[in-house]
């Protein structure tokens, strides 16, 4: 009567936290200091960013004010009792997960590990973003056999995470990655690592940035008409992860509260997908509102095809392409008409008026 009971529960709980019949939001939310205002009834899941791998290939918190952190977002509970506190490991030129992924002893360490902080500090799960299987970044080792590691690493955690739920009346830990499109899937078992996950937190933003030799939509939702065939865009993500096999009750479009600024740009198109000299930097939603859209000689426009909005400055020929609430509704939209699981942020600080989390509130519930 008991497990009957705690399965009837359980399904209850299943569509606000999983997706299940609902379209869930997550955000995710940086360890500085002080903790930005979270309305944590507009959420499902907070992912606290981030936790790193020890050169031992264990999960550690590096940053001192993490813990703090992690207890004030923790107690956000109390005001939503459905909220799910999840702990990010890694980020962009975090390292040491090659090694963490190498062989059956090195993912059992990782997985204990992360297991244990979900314990000392009460969360709900982890989140992977390791940039990326099989690629070199910044400092950061990789090798061919990561593609395969990464699976491997991603089943034994979630064996440890189910081990830790029997342990707690039958609870739901989940565990979810950040991933990107294009050429970084080639790193990954798209498909194996599926089975192991209860959704991906796709990066479907930073489509042009100071990596890139031309201007662009960061954020597109479909390609610019100036675009190239082979330039990226949300809906391009979307359809290559489903094509591989993907349930789309998995997939979270990631949208960015912030913009990319380029300057010294060439003027033909306002700028769109053009040369630069230099990259400007990433304004924030707050900063954009601030002292750029509408401000200083920055005009915004709107591309119908890639549903995006940008700015051009002709006089200091200054290009931003960015997120707003016109270009945040129609990709709620485009997750409702998909059927997809949701929408992923980041981050929430660069949204200190909850402007654009709004939208998306709005837009899905």
């Amino acid at each position: 009567m008991i497990r009957r009971v705690l399965l009837v529960a359980l399904l209850v709980l299943a569509p606000a936290v999983w997706g299940a019949g609902a379209y869930r939001i997550v955000g995710y939310v940086g360890s500085g200091r002080p903790l930005p205002g979270i309305s944590p009834e507009k959420l499902d899941v907070i992912n606290f960013a981030f936790a790193q791998v020890s050169p031992q290939g264990e999960v550690v918190l590096e940053n001192p004010t993490a813990p703090t952190t992690l207890g004030d977002l923790v107690a956000l509970r109390k005001r939503n009792a459905q909220l799910r506190i999840v702990l990010s490991v890694g980020g962009w030129g975090a390292g040491h997960f090659s090694e963490a992924a190498l062989d059956d002893a090195s993912r059992t360490r990782f997985s204990a590990s992360a297991v244990a902080m979900i314990e000392r500090y009460d969360l709900d799960g982890v989140d992977l973003d390791w940039e990326y299987p099989t690629l070199p970044g910044p400092g950061i080792s990789h090798r061919p056999e990561d593609r395969r590691n990464f699976s491997l690493l991603l089943e034994n955690l979630r064996g440890a995470l189910d081990r830790l739920g029997k342990a707690h009346d039958g609870k739901h830990y989940l565990l979810t990655i950040a991933a990107a499109d294009s050429e970084f899937v080639a790193g990954i078992e798209l498909k194996r690592v599926s089975r192991s996950l209860d959704w991906f937190n796709l990066m479907t933003y930073d489509f042009h940035t100071s990596l890139t030799s031309t201007t662009g939509h960061h954020a597109g939702l479909y390609l610019s008409a100036l675009a190239p065939a082979s330039d990226r865009s949300a809906d391009k993500a979307i359809k290559q992860f489903l094509a591989a096999g993907v349930p789309p009750k998995k997939l979270n479009v990631g949208v960015a509260f912030y913009g990319r600024a380029f300057g010294g740009v060439t003027p033909e198109h306002r700028g769109v997908q053009q040369p630069y000299e230099k990259f400007v930097g990433a304004p924030s939603w707050q900063e954009l509102l601030a002292g750029y859209i509408g401000k200083q000689g920055f005009v915004r426009y709107w591309d119908d095809k890639a549903q995006a909005p940008y700015l051009w400055n002709a006089q200091t020929r200054t290009f931003i392409s960015y997120e707003d609430p016109q270009s945040l509704a129609l990709k709620a939209a485009y997750v409702k008409a998909h059927g997809l699981g949701g929408v992923m942020y980041w981050e929430h600080s660069l949204d200190r008026n909850e402007q654009l989390l709004d939208v998306l509130v709005k837009g899905l519930h």
